[in-house]
């Protein structure tokens, strides 16, 4: 009998023939931890009784949720990060590097075939390098920390095989959106999603990442992909690790199948206040929006920065509505610069903020109030998600977020593009 994606890499991580349902106990390639995490990690650490991890090259811990700190008491827990990070010699990326979840595959850290556990549920996101990723709590980071192994139960798979190509004005987000609307949050629970036909070979990389990285969003416990040659020829831009790609079986056994044509998808957009309230752009066109966020480790990016530069270059947005704009990373920063774009969104009347995760987790760098409409790239709009429970999020691609801070209302991208 074949084996799935993520059984195949759990088997050769475990030393076992591991199949889904089973309980393993797996080496990790890499371990990460955030600012909202790891200081619980850390904790938890010292009560084990542990002096040294398990390897400082597998280990990184990046201040993203609160960057530059906000409070006083997010600086005292930036500091525990610095201290651990000095005393182990792990990697430490500090305010202005970035997300997460830009920055591991970014800098090299994760490739195909790896098996990484992170202390944030969007860890999800370098499945789309074919990298079985998947977030974890602070305990179980110290466990890792320590040890260079966790359990895992072998989730079973569902396999999403989405043919055709998406139409002019629609993108990965909102195809992500639309899966999630149709097998609904808990659609997924606990499975590998694994994504695979015309549709996804036809998209970048980048735009993959914002697939996979929303793979929780429906329950699930990572999003995988084949990596094809986009995939290894990104890789092999941002790393010189060894790698081995990992494919499903032919005769592999999933759970769910579902089939869909893209051919004719829509702009999608998430309604509040859960991200599978979702319908086309048409059904709320024209709801007033007060604030546009553009970034998050779902949709910062160059590519997405492209496509919503395109659109507001040489305009401005709406008088009554904020744009704030946050780059993945520090990199994507400069090459924002680089190309102009940074500009052009200055000009258009945006702020632009510091590459991290502040505007999307509701700790600074944008909160709304109450009784607000915000319109964003990020992946989560439940209530008080950016700071504020009184507040509306709706979730959409950069280009439709970038069409509604121009006319002050959600709006078709199309119209613009």
């Amino acid at each position: 009998m074949g084996k799935t994606i993520a059984e195949k890499i759990l088997s050769v991580k475990s030393g076992q023939d591991a199949k889904a349902n089973d309980i393993v106990v797996a080496d990790l390639d890499f371990v990460m931890g955030q600012d909202g995490t790891s200081p619980l990690a850390i904790k938890a650490f010292r009560e084990m009784l542990a002096k040294k991890v398990f390897n400082p090259e597998k280990i990184a811990m990046v201040i993203d949720h609160s960057a530059p700190s906000p409070l006083q008491g997010v600086s005292e827990l930036h500091h525990q990060m610095r201290e651990f990070a000095r005393e182990q010699g792990i990697h430490l990326y500090d305010i202005g590097d970035g997300v997460c979840h830009q920055l591991l595959p970014e800098q090299g850290h994760v490739a195909p075939g790896d098996l990484v556990i992170g202390a944030d549920s969007h860890t999800c996101t370098y499945g789309a390098i074919n990298v079985f990723s998947t977030g974890v709590g602070s305990t179980d980071l110290a466990a890792g920390l320590i040890s260079g192994k966790l359990w895992f139960k072998v989730p079973e798979t569902f396999k999403f095989v989405l043919n055709g190509k998406l139409p002019h004005g629609v993108f990965s987000k909102d195809l992500i959106l639309y899966l999630i609307g149709d097998v609904t949050a808990d659609g997924a629970t606990y499975m590998a999603a694994e994504y695979t036909g015309e549709a996804i070979r036809d998209l970048s990389v980048e735009a993959r990442f914002t697939i996979s990285n929303m793979a929780i969003e429906m329950g699930a416990k990572c999003g995988l992909m084949e990596a094809d040659d986009k995939v290894i020829e990104w890789v092999k831009q941002h790393t010189d690790k060894p790698f081995e790609p990992v494919k499903a079986d032919p005769d592999a056994v999933y759970a769910k199948v579902k089939e869909y044509d893209v051919s004719n998808l829509e702009p999608q957009v998430a309604r509040p206040h859960t991200v599978d309230n979702v319908c086309p752009v048409r059904e709320v066109a024209g709801t007033s929006i007060q604030q546009g966020v553009i970034g998050t480790c779902t949709n910062g990016r160059m590519e997405d920065l492209r496509i919503a530069a395109k659109i507001l270059k040489g305009r401005k947005i709406d008088k009554n509505t904020r744009l704030v704009v946050a780059p993945a990373s520090r990199q994507v920063m400069l090459q924002a610069i680089k190309e102009g774009i940074l500009e052009i969104f200055v000009e258009a009347g945006a702020a632009v903020v510091t590459p991290g995760c502040g505007p999307c987790v509701g700790t600074h760098n944008g909160v709304p109030s109450d009784g607000e409409n915000v319109i964003s790239t990020a992946n989560r709009n439940f209530k008080g998600r950016m700071g504020n429970n009184k507040a509306f999020i709706y979730l959409a691609s950069p280009a439709t977020v970038a069409a509604s801070v121009l006319t002050g209302k959600i709006t078709d991208p199309r119209e613009f593009l």
